[in-house]
């Protein structure tokens, strides 16, 4: 099977308290065609105005006819060491010790905006509604925790993004952060992202 097949989130996973989800975005795979940002505003019910994921275009590049596209995918990163949860005062921003997710509790947050300042890929929010701090959580209680991958993941044509657990041999983004050329934005600054990237071949690259 193809590592870029989807398969459920639960398959080949590793023990519940074991889990590092990861994501894996091919940008020579991307079409820029939206249909990701479409499907987790749908199953997320995210409101008009603000987003958790974003495709950013940047081009054309090259000499017309031969123009290309570079197409970003810019969301929460699930840092390893996350500053938005280092500087939550009431500890709504954390880290689930099961799966790696960076997730927020809506109930604990006071609206600071502490965790939007200091998240450095700037992809956290105040939702409109519940007045509390959002952004990407893998789909967690929408899909997740019903064993199926995340919305943007089934909703790509391309097969241009791999989701799964970095510590189950067997999975798709195991394989590919381990075979292939991948990089993570601004890994500088000690955050051990977990959203990986194939970077285009051809068009500029965007850190």
């Amino acid at each position: 099977m193809s590592a870029y097949q989807a398969t459920r989130a639960s398959e080949h996973s590793s023990p519940a308290s074991q889990r590092k989800y990861a994501l894996l975005h091919d940008e020579n795979r991307c079409i820029g065609c939206d249909a990701c940002t479409q499907a987790c505003r749908e199953v997320n019910q995210v409101p008009e105005g603000v987003s958790r994921l974003e495709i950013v275009r940047t081009g054309p590049h090259g000499e017309y006819p031969n123009q290309t596209y570079h197409f970003e995918r810019q969301s929460c990163q699930h840092c390893e060491n996350a500053p938005c949860v280092n500087v939550c005062p009431t500890g709504a921003a954390y880290k689930d010790p099961q799966t790696g997710i960076i997730k927020v509790d809506e109930w604990k947050c006071v609206g600071c905006l502490y965790c939007i300042a200091a998240c450095p890929y700037k992809v956290r929010f105040i939702h409109p509604v519940t007045r509390a701090a959002d952004k990407c959580d893998f789909c967690e209680q929408t899909r997740l925790s019903k064993g199926e991958l995340p919305a943007c993941v089934t909703s790509c044509p391309t097969q241009a993004l791999v989701f799964g657990d970095l510590l189950d041999t067997q999975s798709g983004v195991y394989q590919l952060v381990r075979t292939q050329p991948v990089s993570r934005d601004k890994e500088s600054l000690g955050t051990s992202p977990k959203l990986f990237k194939i970077r285009a071949a051809k068009g500029e690259v965007i850190l």
